[in-house]
């Protein structure tokens, strides 16, 4: 069968014709495009990469900046990096009686700081270990500590696996403080103590009574799951928090969603990836300026630096983390958004040892351009900090987990601190 070329058959096979270019234009416009994204992922510099964003470039390794940052961060002076002005109070010590304390955690409820920490036998999450507690007026005088959390179930010092690691015995472990609903509510998880983690791990809350002066355990809110920080408010108004499993080596990293119509409630999205080429632990998140996320992994792979990966669905869905250019000795980290917009986190950068403690400072939550010098000279980790009034209080462990310790940073002083070229 014949077609007659008419003006009309013309003009639609010249309209086919431009259709095709411009596909063909299309689909090489989005291979370039996804291989400079690519390429930005996978390069080890700091000086020449795109700078990363949740929906056109979430594969950038980009981090860490400035004039002052060497070609290789690991290079970074960490124990001459500019000093950051603080007030130090000592909230307990445990080294007479060869203890522990850490998991750190502050917050600001009914006109006073309160701080919890992990308190056990010996070295850290052993049978017996218990969460205890103290409070502040003004963040460097503290009460004298008091147990927040029972004994774990058998686990006291009368029984014979106290103080050892065995699957026999159980333990608590600090998670945090939850202002829920106005109410202040502590987090604590319970599970074996043979390694990490047991498995009828459960996370826990606590609430206070009338006169503060007693913690009731009002039950479970997640089994099989250990927190790193309490639960933070998602644009949506959800609650969402990060989540292990007693597996998490196999099952990776977890986002838990929910927490407001009831306590128990909560939806579990995984983060494909976290187990891969990273071992992801102890992840923390943060919204962004534009209500997209981010969240930060520890790298127990020891790759000497942080990992980070987006979600543009209110944590819903994430993109496969990235090894970023910031560097970390693996250990947990804390961080903040400001009030005033900046974000800020506080970490062990040196990737060499948990030694010094620093504090970072971004402009839009997603590079850092300045970095200071906190603490140190000694094993110091597990910070948190928290921002109030014009101050920052930061709290940590000193002396190898064996004690736990608070500053008070005056923001305006921060503000005054230069990076130096």
């Amino acid at each position: 069968m014949m077609f007659k070329h008419t003006p009309l058959s013309r003009f639609l096979y010249s309209l086919c014709r431009q259709a095709r270019g411009l596909i063909i234009l299309s689909l090489f416009a989005i291979s370039v495009n996804g291989q400079q994204k690519e390429e930005a992922g996978s390069s080890s510099g700091n000086h020449n990469v795109s700078w990363p964003d949740p929906v056109t470039n979430n594969r950038s390794p980009l981090m860490l900046t400035g004039d002052w940052l060497p070609a290789n961060p690991h290079d970074i002076d960490f124990n001459n990096l500019p000093r950051v002005p603080a007030k130090h109070a000592v909230v307990s010590d445990v080294r007479g009686v060869n203890g522990v304390n850490q998991h750190n955690y502050l917050v600001y409820y009914n006109k006073k700081f309160w701080i919890m920490w992990s308190d056990g036998p010996g070295v850290e999450d052993r049978v017996g270990q218990r969460v205890k507690y103290a409070t502040s007026k003004d963040g460097l005088t503290w009460s004298a500590p008091r147990f927040l959390t029972p004994e774990p179930p058998g686990s006291g010092k009368e029984s014979p696996y106290y103080g050892t690691r065995t699957d026999k015995g159980f333990r608590y472990i600090a998670r945090g403080f939850w202002i829920r609903n106005g109410q202040l509510l502590a987090l604590a998880s319970l599970d074996e103590a043979a390694g990490f983690f047991g498995k009828s791990l459960q996370l826990r809350a606590f609430s206070l009574d009338k006169g503060e002066a007693q913690w009731k355990d009002i039950g479970v809110v997640f089994d099989n799951t250990i927190n790193n920080f309490a639960p933070k408010k998602l644009p949506t108004g959800e609650w969402m928090m990060s989540s292990r499993q007693y597996d998490y080596k196999i099952t990776g990293a977890h986002f838990l969603i929910g927490g407001n119509k009831n306590l128990t409630e909560w939806e579990s999205f995984p983060v494909w990836g976290s187990n891969d080429e990273l071992s992801a632990e102890e992840p923390y998140w943060w919204v962004l300026p534009d209500n997209n996320l981010m969240a930060l992994f520890r790298d127990n792979n020891k790759s000497g630096y942080l990992y980070r990966a987006f979600s543009i669905d209110n944590g819903r869905n994430w993109s496969k983390p990235v090894r970023t250019n910031f560097p970390d000795a693996r250990s947990k980290f804390s961080g903040l958004r400001l009030r005033d917009g900046r974000y800020v986190l506080v970490s062990n950068p040196n990737p060499e040892k948990r030694d010094p403690l620093a504090i970072s400072v971004s402009d839009d939550g997603l590079v850092f351009n300045k970095m200071f010098y906190l603490v140190g000279g000694r094993h110091i980790d597990y910070p948190h900090i928290i921002e109030h009034n014009g101050y920052l209080l930061i709290a940590f462990a000193g002396n190898a987990k064996q004690s736990v310790e608070v500053l008070k940073v005056k923001l305006s002083d921060l503000d005054k601190l230069k990076m130096k070229p």
